[in-house]
């Protein structure tokens, strides 16, 4: 397992760097001078080329490639060309409030995802059945910006059971976390309904059966276990989309977190501060697969054999 760690951690180093490079090279390419905008429109042309001497902007894309990874080696992301601070600064600030909202919004999908897609399993074509299989059909149509205007619309403004926007409290959290779940707890129910029905015709499930253990404990333990590896993949595989989601979701609910630091980077043309954001997304992201791919072994005790 160790070994296997290893693997994993050194071939995500040529992941990064590519995220890194290709993030970089994306705002090469966009129109606009990041320093005519820090300036303002009166700056002189010697201003301009002054600052964009003392920032490196002058030199060509693969040098700044490489000194911007030499600073990546000393934990050092640079300075963020409109506030002035250092990265990592800027990303301490709003990573925690991002965190909360990505792990509020992935126990939501687990627990009524996986709730409503065993139920479904257990009694499928049922009145109960039907209705998840639509309600997750409309999650998964349903983009989250629009969800998100919806429920402010209803909760917030019409029976003004919930604020519309901010951070600071529990209620605070509860549209945003709901609207970033919805996509994901549709994909959770209508995975884990297909994976424990497969799982439930398996000859094992009918050996416990016919031995008399509780239909309970051959659900729980031999159908929803045998189930779990599908429905860790996508966990995994969620978690990406809904640290991508928040982007759009912290814009609708006002929420301090990395989305509305990305949002404002990319209209401040600080691409500094947008790739250590995009950096930090994809370090969670490979970091959350290798937790995936290590906990395969708790549910399938032939995977740690391997």
């Amino acid at each position: 397992m160790l070994s296997y760690l290893i693997r994993r951690l050194l071939f995500s180093i040529p992941v990064l760097l590519g995220v890194t490079f290709a993030v970089m090279l994306t705002i090469e390419l966009i129109p606009g001078d990041p320093v005519s905008l820090m300036l303002g429109e009166h700056a002189t042309p010697e201003a301009v080329a002054q600052v964009r001497h003392a920032l490196g902007l002058d030199q060509p894309l693969l040098v700044r490639y490489v000194e911007y990874i030499g600073k990546l080696l000393h934990g050092d992301l640079g300075r963020s060309l409109r506030e002035r601070r250092p990265v990592t600064q800027e990303l301490a600030d709003v990573w925690p409030a991002t965190l909360e909202l990505t792990l509020a919004a992935l126990c939501v999908a687990v627990i009524f995802g996986i709730l409503a897609g065993v139920i479904s399993a257990v009694w499928p074509n049922s009145f109960f059945d039907g209705v998840t299989r639509l309600a997750s059909l409309f999650g998964l149509s349903m983009p989250v910006f629009w969800t998100g205007l919806v429920l402010i619309v209803f909760f917030s403004l019409w029976l003004q059971w919930l604020p519309v926007g901010g951070s600071g409290s529990l209620s605070h959290l509860i549209l945003p976390a709901t609207t970033l779940a919805l996509p994901s707890l549709a994909m959770v129910a209508r995975l884990t309904r297909s994976s424990v029905l497969e799982v439930l015709r398996e000859d094992y499930i009918r050996t416990a059966r016919a031995k008399g253990v509780r239909e309970q404990w051959v659900i729980m333990k031999h159908g929803l276990r045998n189930a779990c590896i599908p429905i860790v993949t996508l966990l995994g595989l969620q978690v990406g989309q809904l640290l991508g989601g928040a982007v759009l979701t912290e814009t609708v609910f006002s929420w301090p977190g990395m989305g509305r630091l990305i949002v404002r980077a990319i209209f401040a043309r600080d691409y500094i501060l947008l790739q250590g954001a995009i950096l930090v997304f994809a370090l969670a992201f490979v970091v959350i697969n290798i937790l995936v791919d290590l906990s395969y072994a708790a549910f399938d005790p032939r995977v740690s054999r391997r």
